[in-house]
């Protein structure tokens, strides 16, 4: 049994050294298994590459500067253009036709297509930029139906993105994110968004499609903003606060919906006056 046993591991690792470099097999325990291929062909007959600053891969198309590090597990697919200095983490994604600019840093996992980073930005772990918008429409048959998505994202130069924040390409207009804007984590930003430079925006707040800011707008937490609004710069927005409709003078907002954060305060106040009087009342 023992040499019955030996003789197979023998079969086996002639198999192995056999199929090296040319099979997009592997034998594990004498098993065949299929190893990960590319668009239906090995990574040997591929068009895809081992980039030797960090391991990662890349098609022959992309172009990319020596200086850039793309760690192992991450992938830059055809026709990419990624600028000195960059670096891109673990298991990130960087699809056809994608720019990224000098010096920006990318985390793990993150997903980028359709879409041109600007330089010296960074772009935390999970960010997902560039997929379809959610546009959708009902037809003369009753049937949901999916609107095109086909334009882009255009993330400007000092520009930070939070974990898991998604940005949606557009369908009639770019998606822009400004200059030096920063976006904290689980933000949403829907298709034909067009933010402003210098705005801060804090986590799981949400902007809906084709809405607009203008430069140094600041989000409170969890700020909701209804689609086609368009907000002037140097408003402020406290936390939990809706937009509803246009707002055209700068200063400060709050509530559902929003207004004037003076007005809200004085509405918050009497509110409480009128139910603890009624309560004194009883």
């Amino acid at each position: 049994m023992a040499m019955a046993s030996r003789n197979a591991s023998l079969k086996t690792l002639t198999l192995i050294l056999s199929r090296k470099y040319t099979s997009r097999t592997q034998v594990i325990s004498g098993t065949s298994v299929e190893l990960p291929s590319c668009h239906g062909k090995s990574l040997e007959q591929s068009d895809y590459k081992r980039w030797d600053n960090g391991g990662g891969m890349f098609h022959n198309s992309a172009c990319i500067d020596r200086t850039a590090l793309i760690e192992n597990g991450a992938i830059v697919h055809s026709n990419c253009a990624i600028a000195k200095d960059v670096q891109i983490g673990s298991g990130t994604v960087i699809g056809s036709s994608t720019s990224i600019g000098e010096s920006t840093t990318i985390g793990y996992n993150v997903v980028l297509s359709n879409c041109s980073v600007g330089q010296f930005c960074v772009i935390h772990h999970g960010v997902c930029i560039g997929q379809d918008g959610f546009g959708f429409f009902i037809d003369d048959n009753g049937l949901v139906v999916k609107k095109p998505q086909m334009l882009n994202v255009r993330i400007g130069d000092h520009v930070e993105i939070g974990a898991n924040t998604c940005i949606d390409r557009g369908s009639w207009r770019d998606t822009v994110i400004g200059h030096f804007t920063k976006l904290d984590n689980l933000v949403q930003i829907g298709h034909n968004v067009q933010i402003g430079k210098c705005c801060i925006i804090c986590g799981q707040s949400g902007i809906a499609g084709s809405a607009t800011l203008g430069d140094y707008v600041t989000m409170g937490g969890r700020v909701a903003i209804k689609d086609h609004v368009l907000i002037a710069s140097k408003v402020r927005l406290a936390a939990n606060s809706c937009v509803t409709k246009n707002i055209t003078v700068a200063g400060d907002y709050a509530g559902f919906p929003a207004m004037p954060a003076e007005e809200w305060r004085r509405q918050t106040v009497n509110m409480r006056l009128y139910f603890k009087k009624g309560r004194s009342l009883q």
